[in-house]
């Protein structure tokens, strides 16, 4: 049974302090632009700190930020009728649709210089770490075969005791790509920080240009698409985020031609055999 959220805030509502109010009363008048916030987005459109909008979670009653915008999803996704989309050609259009608005905004929102600086940043590391979880860590593996592909040695790690020891053991010849749609997943923010105190490089590839991870990173690159909590891991999302890692594949293949192209020959025959 869901929580209802606006009687529930509307409850509490006497009992906050000013700033706590202020928090409030966005959510109250922007419901359904709160679940695709971080807690950062949310701190500066109320006009307050991250800081208290954790208290203001934890006030209703909620454990935490992401437990609040699951609320919040569960109360539109049941109290908003969806336009029914059962006619299978309107659901791939409305499908293909969106993934190909999804990768335009991804590519409107990277600039040339931050691309570029990218690219000799891992082209002048020593090791490239790949740090995701949950859906993000699926993209990290998937990183790690692009790489691989045009002779680039990457570790792709999604445990996130073993992304923590081997942040520990970063210096500043090493890279981490950090993979987080939110850019609010605890472990992989925990490991990055690690990472950057040691002196490695972060860039980090997440949906909100100024969520928590984006404090340890060097450049931001952004990469996915907007999802509610009920979406987490949505393909769509996913897509834009392998976007990102093909832009940084291609690009370095392009500055390092040759021996790419050697790499490329070189793995597609190792497995050639594999395939009927």
């Amino acid at each position: 049974m869901k929580k209802p959220i606006t009687e529930i805030i509307n409850s509490y509502y006497p009992s906050l302090t000013n700033s706590e109010q202020k928090v409030a009363i966005f959510v109250l008048e922007n419901l359904e632009k709160v679940i695709f916030y971080s807690v950062t987005d949310l701190a500066d459109e109320a006009g307050v700190g991250e800081t208290t909008v954790l208290r203001f979670c934890r006030k209703i009653g909620l454990k935490g930020y992401q437990e609040f915008k699951l609320t919040i999803a569960q109360n539109i996704s049941e109290d908003k009728k969806e336009k029914n989309e059962s006619d299978s050609e309107n659901l791939i259009q409305s499908i293909a649709q969106n993934t190909v608005f999804a990768i335009n905004n991804t590519a409107s929102m990277i600039s040339e210089e931050d691309l570029s600086a990218t690219l000799e940043i891992l082209r002048q590391a020593k090791s490239i770490h790949i740090f995701g979880v949950g859906s993000s860590g699926i993209t990290a593996v998937d990183a790690k075969s692009r790489f691989l592909r045009i002779g680039i040695h990457t570790d792709a790690i999604t445990d996130s005791h073993l992304q923590a020891m081997s942040a520990a053991t970063l210096t500043e010849d090493d890279v981490v790509i950090a993979l987080s749609i939110s850019g609010s997943t605890r472990d992989t923010i925990e490991s990055v920080k690690l990472a950057r105190d040691n002196g490695a490089k972060v860039i980090a590839i997440t949906y909100y240009s100024r969520s928590p991870i984006t404090q340890f990173a060097d450049i931001v690159l952004v990469g996915g698409a907007k999802e509610s909590p009920l979406e987490g891991g949505s393909l769509i999302a996913k897509i834009s985020q392998l976007f990102v890692v093909d832009l940084l594949c291609t690009g370095i293949a392009l500055l390092e031609k040759d021996e790419a192209v050697e790499m490329q020959s070189k793995t597609a025959s190792a497995v050639v055999s594999k395939i009927y």
